[in-house]
């Protein structure tokens, strides 16, 4: 088996039974509703060593939940990425959060952006993820009772502490296994965790980060492709 996608396995078990307290009402466990495809996109790009890693956050609503890839804004992963499965349902499954996998007509704007950026630089996926691969730090996706996002850093610390643990060891993983020369967090949340995981298996890859393409970042509205380009650019890793 591939060793990635054995790594990814044993994530997706470490927190399969994690429980958590009110305000979150809804748990999506993307590695399990979405495996297929997840598994789709780990065999098909992420094998062999690469020069830089990207990290985002956790899944969005409309992107990773839906499709099972990272950012993954459905027109991304099916058209440029050639990636499509049957997605299956988290339990419970919010009214208001409802997955429609590859049917879905929301598009994830942060998965859009920086889908869209990297595939106007590469015209083809398979040229991008030849030196670079995309992961989310964690795969689930917290909810309260109204549908709301709830983000990792906004949950009891107690209650996060056996995530962390999960998701810290497999990013160490991925970083042995994929050697790179770089990681990038995609926002400063991410950034941290690669530091920490980097220095964990004493990589000596550069870790730096790129601005967060949410559209509730102001500074990403005015223009994120170009301050993405600018940041990598002063990273060296274009």
């Amino acid at each position: 088996m591939n060793e990635l996608v054995a790594s990814t396995e044993r994530l997706a078990a470490g927190l399969r039974d994690l429980g958590f307290s009110p305000p979150v009402a809804c748990v999506y466990r993307t590695l399990d509703y979405t495996w297929q495809a997840h598994r789709q996109y780990l065999e098909r790009f992420g094998k062999g060593g690469k020069r830089v890693v990207f990290l985002g956050m956790n899944p969005g609503p409309f992107g990773m939940a839906q499709t099972g890839v990272p950012f993954g804004e459905v027109a991304a992963v099916r058209d440029w990425m050639g990636i499509q499965a049957p997605i299956g349902k988290p339990e419970p499954e919010h009214p208001k959060r409802l997955i429609e996998g590859f049917e879905c007509k929301r598009s994830e704007v942060s998965g859009r952006r920086l889908w869209g950026f990297f595939a106007e630089r590469f015209e083809n996926a398979g040229d991008f993820f030849k030196d670079h691969f995309v992961l989310n730090y964690c795969p689930l996706v917290w909810m309260s009772a109204s549908g709301a996002n709830l983000t990792p850093d906004k949950l009891p610390a107690a209650e996060m502490a056996p995530v962390e643990a999960a998701c810290q060891k497999h990013l160490q993983e991925v970083i042995a296994l994929l050697k790179p020369s770089w990681l990038v967090g995609v926002g400063g949340f991410a950034e941290e965790r690669l530091k920490r995981a980097a220095e964990a298996v004493g990589s000596d890859a550069t870790v730096g980060r790129v601005l967060h393409p949410s559209p509730a970042s102001p500074a990403a509205n005015r223009g994120w492709a170009e301050a993405a380009e600018r940041q990598l650019i002063a990273l060296g890793v274009w």
